[in-house]
């Protein structure tokens, strides 16, 4: 049973602010805090804390940082034997993060941008079987995701897509997924509809389920609503004290695909998601120190 891992990998800039910048106006902020980053990496990390031994398949620059992306990558638990060193500069995020600890991001793709659709679907086909399980996000090309969940259909494996940050896939791809993990923003989005309420998120749900082969929307403190062939629930989450939102819903996709490559059902899958989403916002960063 293997857990691939398709994504972006990032060095990520934070800056703690008192409350976020209006448009063209300038704030100061608190000190500058440098860590890995990167949802692909997050969500690798994830799964790794999880009990899994993630595979993941990314880029990163020729540049120190690169390399000390990959060291650490590798500390953490994650295999990176499949990553690609690339002429270009490792992904950056640029963060800030409010004292109520909502976040913005920015990111500057660098060696993400360079991850080649054909070399991806060869490196997939060569890891892949029918026990594996595919998890992918989009800070990489939809293109680059679509050749990678391709060849894990194509072995009869599972592809699990955090569609964010929000953008167009094809319908095709949507209904790879098993299942589709989107936030309460991103389902709105993809529903062209709202979202104010659980109730509200169990309806487009229901609705997105016709694209997808399950369907999960995460609701941070309200936990998360499911939807696959035996219908549509909402598995609550216990209240926390949240420091940081960065790298929760990285945390909740990894410890899913984790549990789902472990044999776990779906219904297992979201609740340890949730557990590790719930841990995730108690500490600064998009991944807690070493």
């Amino acid at each position: 049973m293997t857990l691939i891992v398709l994504g972006s990998a990032n060095r990520d800039y934070t800056v703690s602010v008192e409350r976020q910048p209006h448009p063209g106006e300038t704030i100061l902020g608190g000190a500058l805090s440098v860590a890995m980053g990167g949802k692909g990496a997050n969500q690798a990390v994830a799964a790794a804390r999880a009990g899994a031994k993630p595979v993941f398949v990314f880029a990163v620059g020729s540049d120190s940082v690169g390399a000390d992306t990959l060291a650490e990558l590798e500390a953490r638990g994650v295999d990176v034997s499949h990553a690609r060193t690339v002429d270009a500069a490792t992904g950056v995020a640029l963060i800030t993060v409010s004292a109520d600890g909502e976040n913005t991001i920015i990111v500057a793709p660098g060696a993400n941008a360079v991850l080649d659709a054909t070399e991806v679907a060869k490196v997939v086909a060569s890891i892949a079987d029918a026990s594996s399980v595919l998890l992918c996000q989009l800070e990489i090309s939809p293109e680059v995701v679509s050749a990678a969940a391709t060849e894990i259909e194509r072995a009869g494996g599972r592809f699990v897509l955090n569609l964010s940050p929000s953008r167009y896939v094809s319908p095709k791809l949507l209904g790879l997924a098993d299942p589709l993990i989107l936030n309460e923003t991103e389902a709105a989005d993809l529903a062209s509809s709202t979202i104010d309420s659980p109730a509200d998120a169990l309806t487009v749900a229901k609705r997105l389920l016709a694209t997808s082969r399950s369907v999960v929307i995460t609701l941070g403190g309200d936990g998360a609503i499911v939807a696959d062939s035996g219908g549509v629930s909402h598995t609550p989450a216990e209240r926390v004290t949240v420091v940081d939102t960065t790298g929760a819903g990285d945390a909740f996709a990894g410890a899913l695909a984790a549990t789902l490559v472990a044999g776990g059902t779906l219904a297992s899958a979201v609740a340890a998601g949730i557990s590790a989403g719930s841990a995730a916002v108690q500490h600064p960063g998009a991944q807690p120190k070493l």
